[in-house]
């Protein structure tokens, strides 16, 4: 079934082409087409273009439609072009000339339009959701770790010391910096484009306001054309912002592996938690984070394959923008589950305290030396001349107290104003 049936059938392989996997992207959408659907009707029965016991029959096969899609029994078939077409087909089967009447005053422009924008919101929600809690767990370790010193680098080199708590709450902030990126795509998506129709509006005397209302969103776009061009927008919004998140998780996993290495041995994984090789009995792999790492490095290219797609469309619809649904949909299930990964694995994770027993990490301690001579009268320079002949000689002997107290130091994590800022941000 085609909403745009005019009596003739379309050559099959044009068929193939031009709906490709949207019946099984659809899916995901359905309960957001059906809510839409609900409000559309119910603005229809206010402007009396359904009677009341049109709008009843209609509000009760779509209710029941959505208790077919929370259990999972809902499918579109490849009979149907996509979920319009078989939510329409479902409510002309069951009330006749009555579920006919659904599609009056809209499009499928703008009802995949409301369908994305409803989802978008919900997704944002949940993403942020499993944010805090990654962010909860962060701060629980840091604040259990905060006096265990860490090497910190440069160039990848030993540079000054660091401490657990000082990485795990660095980790946690950054969340905040993408959190306030998928904000921003959320108030972007909470604009109502029902009522654009095909991009121009509608004869029908249809009240925007209502279905705005009905369907939960801050406010609406008010012009008919730029509803429709929200179209990519908002999908590269939300991309730009998951990108954010996936380059935070990318390089804590890069922190992660190269941790566990032998070479550094600064955390450990029960072994649950890691993998093995085929031939070499010893291995304890970091698959897991290798895999975070790897997904999380294709989805910052999200943005710019959605850019590429929709960068040199005019206004108005075009049939490129039912690809972003296959781009979009899949990387948020992978950004999910990455987060998922990282709640399970870093609340076992198991801290070396005793890294700095390694006569190799001494020279973390040369500034502080530096500072102290500072500190005592010499000037910076020539301090720094001081302590580099002592590395020179081989004489430098490092005081491994570090007494850190500025706002973010080592010595004052500042986790509640952390907190506060994350607070402050969902």
């Amino acid at each position: 079934m085609k909403l745009w049936d005019k009596g003739f059938n379309t050559d099959k392989k044009i068929d193939r082409f031009t709906v490709g996997n949207d019946r099984e992207l659809d899916v995901i959408l359905a309960k957001y087409d059906v809510i839409g659907s609900l409000a559309h009707a119910k603005m229809l029965h206010k402007i009396d273009v359904l009677t009341d016991k049109e709008i009843t029959g209609i509000e009760a096969k779509l209710n029941q439609l959505l208790k077919d899609i929370e259990k999972g029994v809902f499918v579109i078939e490849n009979t149907y072009e996509d979920v319009h077409s078989k939510i329409e087909f479902l409510l002309t089967e069951a009330l006749g000339d009555t579920g006919k009447k659904i599609h009056t005053a809209r499009s499928r422009n703008d009802q995949v339009l409301v369908d994305l924008h409803l989802y978008i919101k919900d997704e944002i929600i949940e993403i942020k959701h499993a944010i805090k809690n990654l962010f909860d767990i962060l701060i629980a370790k840091a604040d259990a770790n905060k006096k265990v010193l860490l090497p910190g680098y440069t160039h990848l080199q030993v540079a000054m010391p660091s401490s657990f708590g000082l990485w795990f709450a660095a980790y946690a902030e950054s969340l905040i910096d993408d959190v306030h990126l998928l904000n921003a795509a959320f108030i972007i998506a909470d604009q109502n484009p029902l009522g654009s129709g095909a991009g121009y509006g509608s004869s029908f005397a249809i009240d925007r306001a209502y279905t705005t209302q009905l369907l939960g969103f801050e406010t609406l776009k008010y012009n008919v054309v730029a509803a429709q061009m929200s179209r990519g927008k908002t999908e590269k919004a939300l991309a730009f912002g998951m990108s954010a998140v996936a380059g935070t998780l990318s390089k804590f996993a890069m922190d992660i592996c190269l941790y566990m290495s032998q070479n550094f041995n600064f955390i450990s994984f029960p072994d649950e938690l890691t993998t093995g090789s085929s031939i070499m009995p010893h291995k304890k792999n970091p698959d897991v984070f290798e895999l975070i790492r790897g997904k999380c490095n294709a989805l910052q290219s999200l943005p710019y394959e959605l850019t590429l797609i929709s960068n040199n469309l005019p206004s108005g619809y075009q049939r490129d923008l039912q690809l972003l649904k296959a781009s979009l949909l899949p990387a948020i299930q992978t950004l999910k589950s990455c987060l998922e990964m990282l709640i399970f694995s870093i609340e076992n994770v198991q801290v070396n305290t005793r890294i700095l027993e390694d006569t190799k990490y001494d020279f973390l301690f040369t500034v502080e030396e530096v500072n102290k001579l500072v500190q005592d009268g010499v000037a910076f320079r020539d301090a720094y001349k001081i302590v580099g002949e002592q590395v020179q000689k081989g004489t430098f002997s490092p005081d491994k107290k570090v007494n850190h107290t500025h706002l973010g130091s080592i010595g004052n994590l500042c986790l509640k104003e952390i907190i506060a800022k994350m607070e402050g941000a969902l």
